[in-house]
């Protein structure tokens, strides 16, 4: 048996460490007690077997929300054996138990509110991250949006440049029209002409052909050897006639 003398500095007072001690202590089944310093420390006096001391010493040294240890000085002795239990030595202006009972809740609640903090953080990480996918997925949209205008404005470029040969062809069409036009009339104003100079032909044979049967009556007149004077004074009529048709 063997009795260890720790003082253990840091964060150590009024914050649940006395108690996680003794807690620990009736745990191992060690004796001994625990009691607060008047300078900050804890000291605790413990007696037990040697492999039981060490792995005490080992559960004292905590670290948590509240308790911060930071240094223990221990020291080993031959055990007295005048502790029959272990337990902590509680000042006059302490509550004792309901002190430990308010620095547990305490230590729970800051506990809890140490994982929803982390929760809240965790998820405000995601909730950060999905927004940057979000916001890169919206680039990503508005580019192929930006390049699909590109496209548009390039097709209604095109559009206009067709449009404006549409209007070019409509104009040469619409010249062509104008000459085929032109052209009809003129070839109406042929046809006319044709149909007037037919007519002068043919009143021009109706002519030629009362005046051969003139002829032909007077050249009968001469065969009977009638008026060969007027036959003569007919034909200077029918040259001239004809000269001035344009037929001789």
């Amino acid at each position: 048996m063997k009795r260890l003398i720790a003082c253990v500095s840091g964060q150590v007072q009024k914050v649940g460490y006395r108690k996680r001690v003794m807690q620990t202590a009736k745990a191992f089944g060690l004796k001994g007690i625990v009691e607060n310093l008047e300078d900050g420390r804890v000291r605790i006096i413990v007696e037990g077997e040697d492999e039981k001391l060490k792995w005490f010493e080992s559960a004292i040294d905590i670290k948590n929300t509240l308790i911060q240890v930071s240094t223990i000085e221990k020291a080993y002795f031959a055990a007295g054996g005048e502790f029959i239990r272990f337990g902590k030595v509680v000042d006059e202006d302490e509550t004792d138990a309901r002190l430990d009972k308010g620095v547990e809740a305490i230590s729970s609640m800051i506990i809890a509110i140490n994982g929803v903090t982390k929760a809240i953080e965790k998820m405000d990480s995601n909730l950060s991250r999905k927004i940057d996918n979000i916001g890169e997925k919206i680039d990503v949209m508005s580019g192929k949006i930006d390049t699909m205008s590109g496209k548009i404005d390039i097709m209604s470029g095109k559009i206009d440049t067709m449009s404006g040969k549409i209007d070019i062809m409509s104009g040469k069409i619409d010249t062509l029209s104008g000459k085929i036009g032109a052209m009809s009339g003129k070839i109406d104003s042929i046809d006319g002409k044709m149909g007037l100079m037919l007519q002068k032909q043919d009143d021009l044979i109706v002519e030629v052909k009362d005046m051969n049967a003139s002829l032909n009556e007077k050249m009968d007149r001469v065969l009977d050897k009638t008026d060969v004077f007027e036959l003569k004074s007919d034909m200077s009529d029918v040259k001239t006639a004809l000269r001035a048709k344009g037929i001789i």
